[in-house]
């Protein structure tokens, strides 16, 4: 899971940057889905690693 939450940590950040880079081209689509799946990703890494900690600790 450690891997996991960092891969998906970089798939949010990279998403984010992708839709700033959308605003700056004015690129509505892209704008869209850049903010969407940054805050999926995102919260889903935040939420695993608040509930299980980094390193994972299993229970």
């Amino acid at each position: 899971m450690n891997l996991l939450m960092v891969i998906f940590g970089l798939i949010a950040i990279l998403s984010l940057v992708a839709a700033f880079r959308a605003i700056k081209d004015k690129n509505v689509l892209a704008i869209i889905f850049g903010l969407a799946s940054g805050v999926v990703f995102g919260w889903f890494v935040i939420m695993t690693v608040l509930y299980q900690g980094y390193p994972p600790v299993h229970h």
